[in-house]
C-alpha cells in the first residue's frame, strides 16, 4: 500500500464524524420534518375533510410513493448543494452550511417534482379520486411553502441547540474546575441529550468527547479528582 493511501485511511480511522453519520441525520431529520409539513399543508387545503379523511388521503400518497420520493428528494438536494457549495470533503463544518447546501440543492423543487408524480400516479392508479387530485394539485403551493417554512425552522433550532450545548459545555467545564461531580453530572446529562438532536459535527463532537472521556474517569475514579499527568493533559484540550 502506497504512503498516500496509507494516510487516508489513518485519517478516515481517526474520523469523529463521517459523511454517512451526517447524511443520514439528515435524511432522518428532515424526512420527519417533510412529513410533518405535508400534514400541516394537507389539512390547509383539504379544510373540509375530518380528520380520518385527510389520513386516508395521505395514505394514498404513500402508496403511490410519496415516503421513497421525498427520501430521494433530500438525498439529491444534500449531494448537489455540497456540490454547489464546493463541500468536497463531503462533510458540513457546521449548521449554517449545511442549510445552505439544503437550499442549495433545491430542495423545495425536488419535493415539487415528487408531489406532481405522486398526485398523477395515485390519480390514474385509483387511489384518490380527480377532484381531490385537482385540489392537492391546484395547492401544491400552500404544501411547499409549509415544507419550506419547516426546514427552515428545523435549522433554526439546531442552531439554537448548539448555542445550548456550548453554554451547558462551558457549565461542566466550571463545575470540573471546582470538583463538583454533583454539578458535572447534571450538565453531562444535558449534554448528553442535546447531542442527540444535533447534526454531528467534529468541532461539535471534538470537545463533547473529551468531556465524556474526562468525566467518566473521574466516574469510574470514584469520583476521584487526582488525575494523572496523562488525564491532566486531557484535560488541557477543555481549555
Amino acid at each position: 500500500m502506497d504512503l498516500e493511501k496509507e494516510q487516508n485511511l489513518q485519517n478516515n480511522a481517526n474520523e469523529i464524524v463521517t459523511e454517512k453519520e451526517q447524511n443520514s441525520f439528515l435524511e432522518s431529520t428532515l424526512g420527519k420534518v417533510v412529513n410533518s409539513a405535508l400534514d400541516v399543508g394537507l389539512r390547509m387545503i383539504l379544510p373540509d375533510f375530518v380528520e380520518d379523511g385527510v389520513v386516508e388521503i395521505k395514505d394514498a400518497l404513500l402508496q403511490g410513493g410519496l415516503k421513497e420520493g421525498i427520501n430521494t428528494a433530500i438525498d439529491g438536494a444534500i449531494n448537489l448543494g455540497k456540490s454547489v457549495l464546493g463541500i468536497f470533503t463531503g462533510k458540513f463544518d457546521d449548521i449554517s452550511q449545511a442549510r445552505d447546501a439544503i437550499k442549495s440543492g433545491g430542495i423545495i423543487d425536488n419535493i415539487s417534482n415528487v408531489l406532481d408524480t405522486v398526485i398523477d400516479k395515485t390519480s390514474s392508479s385509483g387511489l384518490i379520486n380527480s377532484n381531490i387530485a385537482s385540489l392537492i394539485s391546484n395547492g401544491k403551493d400552500a404544501i411547499l411553502n409549509s415544507v419550506s417554512n419547516k426546514i427552515e425552522d428545523e435549522f433554526m433550532e439546531q442552531i439554537n441547540s448548539t448555542e445550548k450545548l456550548a453554554k451547558y459545555e462551558d457549565n461542566w467545564k466550571e463545575y470540573f474546575e471546582n470538583q463538583d461531580f454533583e454539578g458535572m453530572q447534571r450538565e453531562y446529562d444535558k449534554i448528553q441529550e442535546k447531542l442527540k438532536e444535533l447534526l454531528p459535527l467534529e468541532n461539535t463532537l471534538k470537545e463533547a468527547r473529551v468531556i465524556e472521556n474526562l468525566h467518566n474517569l473521574i466516574k469510574n475514579n470514584g469520583q476521584n479528582f487526582n488525575l494523572t499527568e496523562e488525564q491532566l493533559e486531557l484535560s488541557k484540550m477543555l481549555t
